[in-house]
């Protein structure tokens, strides 16, 4: 652990830069290195194997919702960085803390981590294979809800294609509670991702109520990519063709459609259902 350091001033450069990587996704992919707020998310993001490059924490309200001190629990987060080069630690105060923080009643902890670089090559998929493919999700309320259920089904990855939002925006990390590092996640063209499912021998399963069978009328056990498009306008033709099977959730409302959230999450756990897991 490298000497720690107390920062009290909120024009200083380090705080500005935490406030910019919170709030813009350029400056997230310019300086390859995003932030992880609170203890749970942040040990998630640890024992998954990312690499912490600063952990910044405010005593006086990590106190306040800890049992332990804040000092002791900062040296256990950094004993969980299981890399060679040891981040640096910085005591904030309770003014520069809530400066730098995205959201209120965390625990008075932020860290600074570098973002992967991974691709799909990266992804391990092991046999018969559960992708669960998202094609331009904006929300990311809804990104981070399908990550969850995506561990809760223990899906082997989540791959977003063509994304209008970058993985690491902090409302992903919030509402994904941590999911997001710990369910293997990739973004790519959906060209690419067609093209690596193909080649893997994946069967693609698309989510649409055109030209579509019922979803628990359709053999999910083997190598499956389920793929979900927005709620406004679906899936592109570039997946339809693609699909080696359209399929559907009954619509038995006035409605047409549910959140694709609601709806990954359905079509994941029937993934479970047929193989037999628990």
């Amino acid at each position: 652990m490298r000497q720690e350091q107390k920062i009290c001033s909120l024009q200083n450069t380090k705080v500005k830069r935490l406030v910019a990587l919170q709030k813009k996704s350029s400056e997230r992919r310019q300086q390859g290195v995003f932030v992880v707020e609170g203890r749970r998310e942040i040990t998630h993001c640890m024992h998954a194997g990312y690499q912490m490059v600063a952990l910044y924490y405010c005593p006086e309200i990590y106190n306040d919702v800890e049992s332990d001190t804040a000092e002791e629990d900062v040296v256990s987060l950094l004993m969980d960085n299981h890399h060679p080069e040891a981040p640096s630690v910085f005591e904030l105060t309770r003014e520069v803390y809530e400066k730098v923080s995205y959201r209120s009643g965390t625990e008075g902890v932020v860290a600074e981590v570098r973002m992967p670089q991974r691709t799909l090559e990266d992804l391990s998929l092991g046999d018969s294979p559960l992708l669960m493919i998202v094609e331009s999700v904006e929300k990311p309320g809804n990104l981070g809800a399908i990550l969850r259920s995506a561990d809760a089904a223990a899906a082997t990855a989540v791959i977003c294609c063509d994304p209008l939002t970058d993985l690491y925006n902090p409302n992903i990390i919030r509402s994904s509670i941590g999911a997001v590092f710990s369910v293997p996640t990739v973004s790519c063209s959906s060209e690419e991702c067609i093209a690596f499912l193909k080649a893997k021998g994946i069967r693609i399963l698309t989510a649409q109520l055109q030209d579509s069978h019922l979803y628990y009328d359709t053999d999910m056990r083997g190598a499956t990519a389920l793929v979900m498009g927005t709620e406004a306008t679906g899936l592109t033709d570039v997946w339809r063709q693609a699909a080696d099977a359209h399929i559907r959730i009954p619509m038995l409302g006035a409605l047409d459609s549910l959140n694709v959230s609601v709806s990954a999450a359905i079509l994941l756990f029937e993934a479970v259902r047929q193989r037999g897991k628990e």
